[in-house]
């Protein structure tokens, strides 16, 4: 599968919990953070759930 990377563009502080636990389990925790990730279908699920909090790039 391909590969993406996230990164936490925008604070949590007002998202609700489940975002940002939601957050937490894309592996980032400050602002400008990033992770690469397998893209399969439970992490784009994550991903639209805050796609207002990430920014989502592929890796070739």
């Amino acid at each position: 599968m391909a590969k993406i990377r996230v990164r936490l563009v925008r604070s949590t502080i007002r998202s609700l919990p489940k975002q940002r636990a939601t957050v937490r389990s894309l592996g980032l925790r400050k602002i400008g953070s990033c992770n690469e990730l397998e893209s399969n279908p439970a992490v784009l699920g994550m991903i639209r759930v805050v796609s207002h909090l990430v920014s989502v790039e592929d890796i070739t």
